[in-house]
């Protein structure tokens, strides 16, 4: 073996049941479950049948989480799925329509298979040792805008969901890969064993991503993802998801099918090329052993500086399958081809013995600039005001946590607080949507507070994390 190879899988999307349907909302949360999750749970389970384990270390937020078992959620999950089916009578493309079916029929099958949610799944494959699961604060705050009471809060939510769905927990995704000094201090208080940060919130204080470091005083372990590997998949220029015989996400035609291959950069709409399995599987078998190679010479180069080194690329799931149709069967091709090529394929847990020294890290996330100028720039300017001031007035109405109105007070918080609003907006990406949310939460947040501090009665809401505790503020 010529080094380790760790794949880190984030999966997140913020609280959807109720809040719309399509484009942004509920549609949203449905086409995740029933083109990434569900067909990345197969490939695992299929890969833990051929004896495969120390996979890859998978984040699940706890809000995911919660809608993965949320039994409406299920339901209309399948019946998104059979009208997807239903709708495939009506393609003109006979090859399109019958993989459409046959894809449309077997997710139905998938979420039969599914229909006491996802985490008996996920932790059967964590507990027989394919996979680490990653837990995470409740609901996908950035963490570093948070106060120290609100920060531990959240976390200390988030860490009781997971242990209610999977069991104990070693390791969390840090949301948006967001850190800033005394972080890690919050984590070992909480018993977290190690978390992600980008790379270059290691290279920025002279640690390189080959090594795993302790952060501060701490024994808390901090990995940093490797751009050089990690790019190869992810970039929007040179990425293997904008090859041209794969499907094409952003054409859709007008029975809702995505029956075009991405075909070139100077083609576009209707004008691409029809999609073709064949010659997608070839690329799928091509671009794996490309990335392996990739793999194996950025080893042998970081050789230079420890004889064992380690590289840790980081997605989110929703890439695979979701965004990029022939994902899911690429990571498979990869996982099954890096240990014929000398590479050790582990977890972060795994890694543990790739820790080299204590590190004092600077501030950083993976968004743009690899700072906080996504969550916390002038274009979400109001949204930092609105965060701040919520928080205030959420610490001053902990007088009294055993009034049953602390929980749904508690619970509008979180998901005010959620990372996703800023981002949609500074990204403009569905901003209204995510302005809208925003808002909808604070105002709900308000009203709550104004019935606690004058008595009056308000009606229980949704319901994301079952077993909050507003004591733990």
């Amino acid at each position: 073996m010529i080094g380790r190879f760790c794949l880190v899988l984030h999966s997140h999307l913020p609280w959807l049941p109720g809040h719309g349907t399509w484009p942004v909302g509920e549609d949203w949360l449905f086409q995740a479950i029933t083109s990434s999750y569900v067909p990345m749970v197969e490939m695992l389970e299929r890969l833990a049948d051929r004896g495969h384990e120390h996979l890859l270390t998978l984040g699940v937020t706890p809000v995911l989480a919660a809608q993965l078992d949320n039994q409406q959620v299920l339901r209309d999950t399948g019946a998104f799925a059979a009208d997807w089916l239903w709708r495939t009578r009506d393609l003109n493309d006979r090859d399109a329509a019958a993989r459409e079916a046959r894809e449309a029929s077997h997710v139905l099958e998938r979420l039969d298979y599914h229909s006491a949610g996802f985490s008996p799944s996920l932790r059967r494959l964590s507990d027989t040792g394919v996979i680490e699961l990653l837990a995470g604060p409740a609901a996908h705050p950035f963490q570093p805008l948070l106060d120290d009471r609100v920060a531990a809060f959240s976390l200390r939510a988030g860490l009781d969901e997971h242990v209610q769905r999977f069991g104990g927990h070693d390791g969390i995704w840090a949301p948006e890969c967001g850190y800033r000094p005394g972080l890690e201090r919050l984590y070992a208080q909480a018993g977290v064993g190690h978390f992600m940060v980008d790379g270059p919130t290691l290279l920025h204080v002279g640690a390189g991503t080959h090594s795993a470091w302790t952060v501060g005083d701490t024994d808390v372990v901090a990995f940093g993802r490797d751009l050089e590997v990690t790019y190869r998949v992810w970039s929007p220029r040179k990425g293997y998801p904008g090859h041209h015989e794969y499907r094409d996400f952003h054409v859709v035609d007008g029975d809702g099918f995505r029956t075009r291959r991405v075909t070139s950069g100077s083609v576009h709409g209707p004008d691409k090329a029809p999609y073709n399995a064949q010659a997608a599987a070839s690329a799928v078998r091509r671009d794996a052993r490309d990335f392996v190679d990739v793999v194996r010479r950025r080893l042998m180069d970081l050789q230079k500086h420890r004889p064992d080194p380690l590289i840790v690329a980081a997605y989110d799931t929703e890439l695979f399958g979701h965004w990029w149709y022939e994902g899911p069967a690429w990571l498979e091709e990869v996982l099954t081809l890096l240990p014929t090529a000398g590479v050790e394929v582990t977890t972060l847990r795994g890694a543990y013995d790739s820790v080299a020294a204590a590190v004092d890290l600077e501030s950083g996330s993976w968004g743009s600039g690899k700072d906080f100028r996504v969550w916390a720039g002038p274009q979400v300017s109001e949204f930092v005001d609105d965060n701040e001031e919520l928080q205030r007035r959420w610490l001053k109405l902990t007088d009294d946590v055993r009034d049953p109105r602390q929980v749904e007070l508690a619970t509008q918080a979180l998901l005010a607080l959620q990372s996703d609003w800023a981002f949609m907006v500074s990204k403009d990406s569905a901003a209204d949507y995510a302005r809208r949310r925003h808002a909808g939460h604070h105002g709900r947040f308000n009203d709550i507070a104004d019935a606690i501090e004058t008595g009056r009665h308000v009606e229980m809401g949704e319901r994301p994390f079952p077993h909050l505790d507003p004591r733990l503020l």
